[in-house]
């Protein structure tokens, strides 16, 4: 999605990376604010301590997998001492296989910084040299070219991966720091920084990882919660606009059923409408309606179900944040073990249930537009908020790109977990297919933020249409907000910059902002 919505960086910030692991916050600052790296002292020092027990096996004659041995289905092999660096750039140079399409910036910034911090745990058996060169490559703005596909998110995610530790070797095409296409050699040289040629079990160290779909994770939660609570902001102009009831958000109902984020949702609609002449307008007991439709009453216990999905995720991203993956990796005790923490499912899940929780959250949002634009459930609004009915269609159209827009995000929203390709000559015989599931949240939550963008374009016209009756002061903040890049009622025009200026409004957090300001915050 590349979100800019966050809480500013002070000047020079930095993030220090070591043993006890990153924060979510960590990874957001330096995958998509630049804030610099720093390295533990401690850390260094256990890196140092590791790295010498894989020095004293590379001198072992019997063969220890990742030091002296092939990799995957070749781990029999033993490799002569001689032969090693060889067996460590060949590792790197055909891992480095993806295709497609250039990964954004910002996840490519994100799983280097995650490969640095199982680094820095000392489990992995590098040299504190790698360690740096990861930190500097970060520090000097070069980006690795990381393609589309390649990983299947078990094993690690390889390809990727490979694709840094190429850049890190001074190979392979980078994006340097003013975002210019160059050799990785030239970039590294510009930088004042020396390619590492690889010592054993580094190259392993490099690759064996699920820090891409990690990283994926953790923006995408980070864009989610946003989204979240814009959802919150663009449902109570609709309740208002279409003249529905706030009582139903009431605390005490809420109550009745304790699930946390509902009760969250429930409380954001309230402060959002509080002070609305709108809904203030027919709140007497001459009102008619009895029940609003469930896309209005129902909103806390969607945006709440998903709130909930989210805190589940981010649980299971804490703990992967705090986690040492590699394979082999170096015990405590000094043990070189192999294992298969690598395995991606428990992130692969929690990807897949957050692009379900998109879609819905963009379902729900698609029918209160749609309200918005039947004459015979708009209460009173003009069809499909034309000016002139007959000679415009209002926003008509803009309802069927929301709905093209939910349609696809239930497409995305069929699980990637539940596949498995076979590879390495069934070596490596279920996987995860975690990558996958993180680039199809990208795009997931990327339609969500359009869904909701049309759903406040929406709205703001409706509530425009209600004047001389006010909205509440937290919605008049959106309205205006959308007044900035968007015209009020009125004959048709262009509607696609409109759709799109609103959707950045969305994409940025302004929406959100702005309503949390009157409101003094959102939950």
């Amino acid at each position: 999605m590349n979100s800019t919505a966050t809480t500013a960086l002070a000047p020079g910030a930095i993030v220090t990376v070591g043993r006890a692991g990153l924060t979510d916050g960590d990874v957001v600052a330096v995958a998509r604010f630049d804030a610099r790296i720093g390295l533990d002292p401690a850390a260094l020092d256990e890196v140092r301590a590791t790295r010498a027990i894989i020095d004293a096996l590379a001198t072992d004659p019997v063969g220890h997998y990742g030091i002296s041995t092939g990799f995957g289905a070749l781990a029999t092999t033993f490799i002569d001492a001689e032969r090693r660096g060889q067996l460590q750039q060949s590792l790197i140079r055909s891992h480095a296989a993806g295709s497609g399409p250039e990964v954004e910036r910002e996840v490519v910034r994100a799983l280097m910084l995650l490969r640095l911090s199982t680094l820095m745990t000392g489990r992995t058996g590098v040299r504190v040299r790698t360690a740096h060169a990861y930190a500097d490559l970060l520090n000097a703005g070069i980006t690795p070219v990381v393609r589309e596909f390649g990983s299947l998110g078990c094993s690690g995610d390889l390809a990727p991966l490979a694709h840094c530790a190429l850049a890190v070797m001074g190979e392979g095409d980078v994006r340097d720091a003013t975002g210019t296409l160059v050799p990785a050699s030239d970039a590294l040289r510009a930088a004042g920084l020396e390619p590492v040629l690889l010592a054993e079990k580094e190259g392993l160290a490099l690759i064996n990882g699920t820090d891409g779909m990690l990283g994926m994770l953790v923006l995408a939660l980070h864009d989610l919660r946003m989204l979240l609570q814009t959802a919150d902001v663009s449902a109570a102009m609709s309740v208002e606009a279409l003249l529905g009831t706030d009582a139903v958000f009431a605390a005490d109902l809420h109550a009745m059923r304790p699930q946390i984020g509902q009760s969250e949702s429930a409380a954001n609609l309230r402060a959002l409408l509080s002070g609305s002449a709108i809904t203030a307008s027919h709140a007497g007991p001459e009102c008619t309606a009895i029940q609003d439709a469930y896309s209005l009453r129902c909103s806390p216990q969607v945006h709440g179900a998903a709130r909930d999905t989210a805190d589940h995720a981010a649980r299971v991203a804490e703990r992967e944040l705090q986690s040492a993956i590699d394979n082999p990796v170096v015990t405590a005790d000094g043990r070189v073990e192999s294992n298969g923490n690598f395995h991606g499912a428990p992130i692969g899940y929690v990807l897949d249930f957050l692009a379900i929780a998109a879609a819905d959250v963009a379902s729900m949002s698609e029918r209160r537009t749609d309200r918005h634009l039947d004459v015979a459930r708009n209460r009173g609004l003009p069809p499909f908020l034309a000016h002139e009915v007959g000679v415009d269609s209002g926003l008509m159209i803009a309802q069927y790109t929301a709905a093209g827009i939910v349609s696809e995000l239930k497409r995305l929203a069929m699980p990637a977990s539940v596949d498995s390709i076979p590879s390495s000559a069934m070596q490596e015989d279920h996987v995860s297919m975690g990558w996958a599931a993180a680039r199809k949240l990208r795009r997931s939550l990327d339609g969500l933020a359009r869904v909701l963008g049309i759903e406040v374009l929406t709205a703001a016209r409706s509530l425009d249409l209600r004047a001389p009756l006010r909205p509440a002061p937290a919605t008049a903040a959106a309205l205006a907000a959308v007044r900035t890049v968007a015209a009020g009622p009125g004959p048709d025009r262009y509607l696609s910059p409109e759709i799109e200026a609103v959707a950045g409004l969305v994409r940025s957090g302004a929406i959100r902002d702005v309503a949390a300001a009157v409101t003094k915050g959102l939950k």
